[in-house]
């Protein structure tokens, strides 16, 4: 029960300093839960980011849940789940009630301006983390390059790309390529 508390308590505080979603989290996510208690590996995290993205739902909880699975299974995951919501529900139910009243005053306007800047930072931030660890050699920069051209191509066919089918289409070059790699003499 302590481990489940321990595991509400540390998803508690990162839910409540989320701001930018799952991609901004991941600066906290691998300082707290990756360099200070060793719960998961760099490694794992990418793969629950890359999970994460392609599975229903908000990319910084899924992460949560799927981490909270690791340490204690589904209690864990709900555990963890509980903790990332409990802020974000509160926070978002105090706005609904009052942000018409004050959305208009320029000092919370100037507030959400400077928010927004920092998010795209803190989102600049793992995109960069993100690369450093999964760009490792030519094969995973190809992958890469070639997603990248879909996706930036995308609004130009005659029909959109989904973030799903771009996710599995690498998923299955990095098994035909990494795995013609490792079969080659």
């Amino acid at each position: 029960m302590k481990d489940l508390i321990e595991l509400y308590l540390v998803f508690l505080r990162i839910g409540a300093v989320n701001f930018g979603g799952g991609y901004a989290m991941l600066p906290l996510l691998e300082e707290d839960l990756n360099k200070k208690r060793g719960w998961v590996t760099t490694e794992e995290l990418m793969d629950y980011f890359a999970i994460g993205q392609c599975t229903p739902g908000i990319i910084a909880l899924n992460v949560s849940t799927f981490i909270g699975n690791k340490r204690h299974g589904k209690s864990g995951a709900v555990a963890a789940t509980l903790g990332f919501l409990t802020c974000p529900v509160i926070l978002i139910l105090v706005i609904a009630a009052f942000l018409t009243n004050f959305a208009d005053i320029p000092l919370v306007q100037n507030a959400f301006a400077g928010i927004r800047v920092c998010v795209c930072v803190l989102i600049l931030e793992a995109v960069i983390r993100l690369w450093k660890k999964a760009i490792v050699d030519k094969t995973a920069f190809v992958i890469y390059a070639v997603i990248f051209l879909l996706m930036v191509a995308s609004p130009f066919l005659p029909f959109r790309v989904p973030a799903a089918v771009l996710v599995i289409a690498a998923g299955v070059a990095g098994i035909l390529l990494r795995g013609h790699k490792e079969a080659a003499p």
